[in-house]
């Protein structure tokens, strides 16, 4: 082995070590900010500071060779501060239930953008497994045996923490989900206005109960006949009606965080 490799490579170590410490330092650092935040009662999700920080890491790469994989170290180093920052809040899941247009797709995707959390759409997942739609399985099975596999997923959650688990509408309505969902989460009900559930399912073709019934009474009928076991199984409630998804997120980080 040449001695200038020999001095390379141990350049090379040098920079690790450099690269290990202040890795080590900045999640440090992470955890500090979430102590103070909770401490001074600073929101949680600050959007704008990462976009400070894409902002910096652009004009430092401007021209710079290998910027592309430099950003890719910068994006994990991110999503891992998330998950720390995640893992810190919630040592469970975050379980969304909530009648079918309220919202739980959209803000389990800004969860996921925030925290770097991992989401499980039950009815997406069944779908999968199952190789056919919600509908087709409906049709084919029967409800009760949709029904079953909703509870046995929910019973294989069990394993995970941290992860956002988007329900389906009926989900709640069976009292053994409620409690399998408890075991290790925290239960957030989102809620909307029949006519904002209506502007948002109009154009989707994959919701079996509302085929055919697509209308404000009809909804609102059901909705009701569902409230009082949504309600009962929820840890909290948020009202997603004239609010953005970051406003919605927010509020379901501080409820969840004092309830």
């Amino acid at each position: 082995m040449s001695d200038q490799l020999e001095i390379l490579r141990e350049n090379l170590e040098q920079c690790d070590e450099i690269i290990l410490d202040a890795l080590l330092m900045r999640n440090r650092i992470v955890e500090d900010i979430m102590v103070h935040k909770e401490e001074k009662n600073i929101p949680i999700l600050q959007p704008e500071q990462e976009a400070r920080q894409e902002a910096w890491l652009e004009k430092k790469l401007e021209g710079r060779r290998h910027k592309k994989e430099v950003e890719d170290v910068f994006f994990r180093i991110r999503q891992n501060s998330k998950q720390i920052q995640a893992r810190k809040l919630f040592n469970y899941n975050i379980v969304l239930i909530g009648f079918m247009g309220a919202g739980k797709s959209t803000i389990s995707d800004c969860l996921r953008t925030a925290f770097a959390m991992e989401v499980v759409e039950m009815d997406q997942i069944i779908a999968e497994r199952q190789k056919m739609s919600i509908s087709d399985i409906f049709e084919t099975y029967g409800e009760e045996y949709f029904r079953d596999l909703e509870t046995n997923l929910l019973i294989e959650m069990q394993s995970r923490t941290n992860v956002v688990i988007s329900c389906g509408g009926g989900v709640p309505m069976r009292d053994r989900n409620v409690a399998e969902m408890k075991k290790n989460g925290k239960v957030v009900l989102l809620t909307a206005k029949p006519e904002t559930i209506l502007n948002r399912v109009r154009d989707n073709h994959d919701r079996p109960l509302l085929e055919g019934n697509k209308n404000v009474e009809f909804i609102a009928g059901l909705m009701e006949k569902r409230r009082r076991k949504y309600e009962a199984a929820a840890d909290v409630i948020i009202e997603t009606d004239g609010k953005d998804e970051l406003e919605i997120c927010e509020e379901l980080v501080q409820k969840i965080l004092n309830d």
